[in-house]
This record gives C-alpha cells, structure tokens and sequence, in this order.
C-alpha cells in the first residue's frame, strides 16, 4: 500500500515537473519575443487548473496515507496555487494576463515563481523515489 502511494506520487511530481518547464519554456520565449503575450498566456493559463489538481492531489494523498511531514511540505505549495486561482481579478484572462504580464515585472516573478516551483518538485521527486525504494524494500 505504501509503495503504491509513493508510486503514484512519483508520477504525479513527474508531470508537475514536466509542467514547470514547460511554463519556464514558455515564459522565456515570451521574454525573447518569440512569441506575443496573448498567445502565451493562453497556452499557460490552460494548464493552471490541471496543475492545481496534481498539487491537490499529491497533498491530499500523503494526508490520507498520513505521511504528515510531506504533507506539511506540499501543503503552502498546494495552498499558493489555489490562492492565484480564486485571487484572479474580474476580467483578466485567467492568472496568467497578457494585458498586465509586462507591467510591474509580473513576468519576472511569474518566471521566478516558475523556478521555485522547479527546485520543488525535483526535491519532493527524490524525497518520492526514497521513500519509494524504502517502502519497497520493507515490504
């Protein structure tokens, strides 16, 4: 049972972590230029809500398998993003906005933000793949 847990976290971090770079792909393409705002944020803001759901349920899942200190290292992650998406103005696009991406340096935190996000879910992939391989052998 507990390997399975991990099993499946690992995968869920796998696509996290296929979705942070595909935003810090994205997001520096739109500081080079390659592409223009409104087409990116629209290619962002599609995947806000399914990247949501795998923190969720990456959090929820140590919850229930009572893995209390990863989950209390998933939880203000989980917790961020659902702010962003309820926190998201009347009007704007979706969290990510091409009318206000270049104002205020929203693109740099947004590419910050994207960055720490990366540094998370390779450090929680390995704490997975450890407690992966301990509850496999214990079995």
């Amino acid at each position: 049972m507990e390997a399975a847990v991990f099993i499946s976290s690992l995968v869920d971090c796998c696509a996290l972590i296929f979705l942070s770079v595909y935003f810090i792909i994205t997001l520096s393409d739109l500081e080079c230029d390659y592409i223009n705002a409104r087409s990116c944020c629209s290619k962002l803001n599609k995947w806000v809500v399914p990247e949501m759901v795998a923190q969720a349920l990456a959090t929820v899942l140590m919850l229930v398998s009572m893995h209390w200190f990863v989950f209390l290292l998933n939880l203000p992650v989980a917790s961020w993003d659902a702010y962003r998406y309820v926190k998201v103005p009347m009007g704007n696009m979706g969290v990510y906005d091409p009318t206000e991406i270049h104002n205020r340096g929203q693109l740099k935190s947004h590419m910050k933000e994207a960055m720490i996000k990366l540094g998370f879910h390779l450090l929680c992939f390995f704490i997975y793949l450890y407690s992966m391989i301990l509850a496999l052998i214990n079995d």
